[in-house]
């Protein structure tokens, strides 16, 4: 693993554990070089998923922009970082588990909306209005007029 401050290839492993989720290693590391610690995770990947954009454009799955658009609807709401997470991982197993390596972008993004339908509602709402595209404030009164 390649030090984040100084570039050396040969870093050391001090410790290691599983995630509260059970889902992730975190490794705690040491770069003999600089005398920098710092912390990496890994995480298991099933497959490569590929994501079928609405444009018939093909990308690769990014995890970490899942993560952003979810932090985005979440931004200053009292949902905890173990919840999100949770969240996130449970979207990317059930990805990898339809035995698909071309995911519909349409497919990820009603995952989300589901997910953040439990989470919290304004994220939710929130989430919608960007993935759906909502133009004016009616469409806000007729989606929350829909809502459960």
């Amino acid at each position: 693993m390649k030090c984040p401050f100084c570039s050396n290839q040969d870093t050391q492993v001090k410790d290691s554990r599983p995630s509260e989720d059970g889902l992730t290693i975190r490794r705690r590391r040491f770069c003999p070089s600089c005398n920098s610690r710092f912390t990496t995770f890994e995480r298991v990947q099933l497959r490569e998923l590929t994501v079928l954009k609405k444009n018939g454009e093909r990308r690769v799955f990014d995890r970490d922009k899942l993560t952003r658009a979810i932090n985005v609807a979440i931004r200053k709401r009292p949902v905890n970082a173990e919840d999100t997470e949770r969240l996130i991982n449970s979207i990317v197993q059930r990805l990898e588990s339809m035995g698909e390596s071309e995911i519909p972008s349409s497919l990820i993004g009603e995952m989300v909306m589901e997910g953040l339908k439990a989470l919290d509602p304004v994220a939710y709402i929130r989430f919608a209005s960007v993935y759906r595209n909502f133009r004016e404030a009616k469409d806000f009164e007729k989606f929350v007029g829909n809502l459960d």
